[in-house]
């Protein structure tokens, strides 16, 4: 497994932007996809959007479409999410996954690795 290690998570205000990153400790990206979901307490955890690392195609949970950008730095070997005009609605804690080998990886039993999670919260 991949260890990955999610930063960017904050307090920001209704209308305000956040940029996620993940990135795998130590190593680089040796995953065909790398996805992003969200939960929020008492509630399942919820596919955000995906990339393909190969070529970079993207994926996204159709409610989500818009206003969330997802994006690999093959570089500097992360993937951020870009979230904008947040919404009190979106306060989640966000996980990064990799490792999986289908596409779109929608589940979380597609992934093999996952992050820690970073806390996003939105004030109205």
């Amino acid at each position: 497994q991949v260890q990955l290690v999610e930063s960017g998570g904050g307090l920001v205000q209704a209308g305000g932007s956040l940029r996620l990153s993940c990135a795998a400790a130590g190593r680089t990206f040796s995953t065909y996809a790398v996805g992003w979901f969200r939960q929020v307490p008492g509630k399942e955890r919820e596919f955000v959007a995906a990339i393909r690392w190969s070529d970079g195609t993207t994926y996204y949970a159709n409610s989500l479409k818009g206003r969330f950008t997802i994006s690999r730095d093959n570089g500097k070997n992360t993937v951020s999410l870009q979230i904008n005009s947040l919404k009190p609605e979106d306060t989640a804690v966000y996980y990064c996954a990799a490792e999986s080998r289908t596409w779109p990886p929608l589940y979380e039993y597609e992934y093999k690795s996952w992050g820690q999670g970073t806390q996003v919260t939105v004030s109205s």
